[in-house]
């Protein structure tokens, strides 16, 4: 491929071991494809087994030599990222907070959720850093504010992030599995606090929104919406039950790519010229789909700076929507590299985390509670058992000791270590946004007291 030529895809694979339905299966076909394909950048989520890593590194080894596996949390990140370029450097974040130890099923918290990323070089960019993260999964874009808290902490250190490699210097493309509808508030923080554009956006401009009354067809949501989950036409989501959003979409857009130009004058400008969903069919001689995701694939042109043109330290020109943002198009399309969180945004942001607080100070209590009666119990079951009426009471008092114990010792790991640790993490990122508003409404005080003195 020309080097003025960039391809990029993203695939969540859905390969947790024992857990994912027809994994091996899966993998194989996921390799054989992307072996076949023609892509500079693949990024993976998901993948946690270390032999399915090096099956598919094997598979893609020709075409994308450079790849890195990271690890994050007890069972790892989940996250790869093959490469055409060699790779300089390469980093993990896991993100501070990602669910609780307690809940097991979920399981974001063992799993340690996480934005990984590495830096390449290259011929006409220069220094390009690519993200590859995967936000925490539970809470979904409706139900209590509290449950939305942690994906909100994701969505604000993945944006500074983001923001501060390309204030380095550095092309910023971001992708990966956001789980997040484009018109919900992580993105809108990813969006605007870090400066990036979405992919889909600039290549898919003006895209009417469909009605409750007229949903798109599956094959329209996929083409002109970019829906890459919970899909009719995905062989793990068929019949399943959906919020009134993916109802209405016919499933729901929550892969993304993002990119951002570097904060200079004079570089080559990187500019989308098609994104699409892919690996949308069956596996080859199977009735089960890819995985429980679809791919996203984006190509980009690298054409010259505008010498002279101030949109050259910027984002291409975009097309320009007339209306409001909606669920594909939701973009701020701005001249400017990033621009400032809403006031909204950032009260709306606010109130979701200390409603979390709240929730966290009270789950704490009622955990720490909960010790201290396993403890009272255990003080009676020692002092009891000196007066067993009966030998054959032993075994069933030898249960209750240890069920007892357990649950004690689980209750104080996660009502004391953890929430404090929740408490602590909801509590920097809650101030780090109440002086991110400050610094703002001093901005526009002096502004204000500058254009009534001019």
């Amino acid at each position: 491929m020309s080097e003025t030529r960039l391809r990029l895809l993203t695939l969540n694979c859905w390969g947790l071991k024992f857990v994912s339905k027809h994994r091996k299966e899966r993998v194989t076909a996921i390799a054989n494809a992307l072996a076949a394909s023609d892509h500079d950048i693949i990024t993976l989520q998901e993948l946690w087994v270390f032999a399915d890593y090096e099956y598919v590194r094997d598979a893609v080894g020709k075409r994308l030599p450079y790849s890195k596996f990271f690890y994050s949390g007890a069972l790892g990140a989940g996250l790869v990222i093959f490469s055409r370029f060699p790779i300089l450097a390469a980093t993990i974040h896991p993100y501070s907070l990602n669910g609780s130890p307690i809940d097991v099923a979920a399981g974001d918290w063992f799993v340690g959720k996480a934005a990984a990323s590495i830096i390449f070089v290259h011929p006409l960019l220069g220094h390009v850093q690519v993200y590859d993260t995967h936000l925490f999964a539970k809470g979904g874009d409706e139900g209590p504010e509290y449950q939305k808290a942690h994906r909100l902490v994701n969505a604000w250190e993945f944006a500074k992030l983001a923001r501060q490699s390309a204030e380095m210097g550095r092309y910023v493309i971001a992708a990966g599995d956001f789980n997040s509808v484009p018109i919900s508030l992580p993105m809108s923080i990813i969006r605007d606090h870090a400066g990036l554009t979405d992919a889909w956006v600039a290549t898919h401009p003006n895209t009417p929104d469909p009605s409750l009354t007229s949903p798109p067809s599956p094959q329209d949501a996929i083409r002109i919406h970019g829906i890459t989950a919970d899909s009719p036409l995905n062989s793990y989501s068929a019949g399943k039950a959906l919020e009134p959003l993916a109802r209405r979409f016919q499933g729901k857009r929550l892969d993304y790519v993002f990119f951002r130009q570097p904060s200079k004058r004079g570089v080559p400008i990187l500019h989308p010229l098609d994104t699409r969903v892919v690996l949308t069919e069956r596996v080859p001689g199977a009735p089960f789909s890819f995985s429980d995701h679809f791919g996203l694939e984006a190509t980009f042109a690298i054409e010259p700076p505008c010498d002279g043109d101030a949109a050259s330290t910027t984002q291409p020109a975009l097309p320009q929507s007339p209306r409001s943002p909606s669920y594909t198009t939701a973009n701020p399309e701005s001249s400017a590299p990033a621009k400032d969180l809403s006031p909204e945004a950032i009260t709306q942001t606010l109130s979701s985390l200390t409603a979390r607080y709240r929730y966290a100070q009270s789950q704490g209590r009622t955990q720490l509670s909960i010790f201290a009666v396993c403890i009272a119990l255990l003080l009676a079951i020692v002092v009891g058992s000196a007066w067993l009426p009966r030998a054959w009471i032993n075994p069933i008092f030898m249960v209750a000791t240890v069920a007892l114990a357990w649950l004690a010792t689980t209750m104080l790991y996660v009502g004391f270590v953890y929430g404090n640790w929740e408490v602590n993490a909801l509590t920097n990122v809650i101030e780090e946004l109440e002086l991110y508003r400050g610094m703002l409404e001093e901005e526009r005080r002096s502004l204000g007291g500058s254009s009534r003195s001019s």
